[in-house]
């Protein structure tokens, strides 16, 4: 299989939240209630996959699928929203490059605690003097950033 789409992908992914992030701090702006706005955001969301759900047909889970399920799988979209509600409240205060520095940042370095660990029933990739370097890079970047 030729994957060679996958990491402008991911590069496409990582600018969309940028954009994500201020999109929703306007939405915020002009809803005035955090909650409200969130609720916007998730509701339009939820629309798009409800569509894409019934226009793009895919197999259900069988019951076995649903038996072995993580109970702390289907919590993983509350905490991207944690992430949605910290963009509609905090980006117009700090700015996009801060915002998105420090999230970047704290999301490589929770990557690669998990990859080390195996947590969530991941492959186990473990943490090299090459890879913590990046990762202190990147903070440093990230530290940079936020103090320009």
């Amino acid at each position: 299989m030729n994957a060679t789409w996958i990491i402008p992908f991911i590069i496409l992914g990582g600018a969309l939240q940028t954009c994500g992030a201020a999109m929703n701090g306007q939405l915020n702006k002009y809803l005035v209630n955090p909650y409200l706005a969130s609720t916007v955001s998730f509701a339009v969301i939820t629309f798009f996959f409800v569509a894409v759900f019934f226009a793009v047909p895919h197999p259900l889970p069988t019951m076995d699928d649903l038996k072995n399920l993580p109970w702390w799988a289907v919590f993983g979209g509350l905490v991207g929203a944690v992430q949605v509600f910290a963009g509609l409240t905090l980006v117009g205060r700090v700015g996009a490059g801060t915002f998105m520095s420090v999230t970047v940042s704290a999301a490589l370095v929770a990557s690669l605690l998990i990859d080390h660990f195996g947590w969530f029933r991941m492959d186990v990739h473990s943490v090299t003097p090459l890879r913590a370097l990046g990762g202190l890079l990147l903070i440093s970047g990230a530290a940079l950033v936020t103090k320009a």
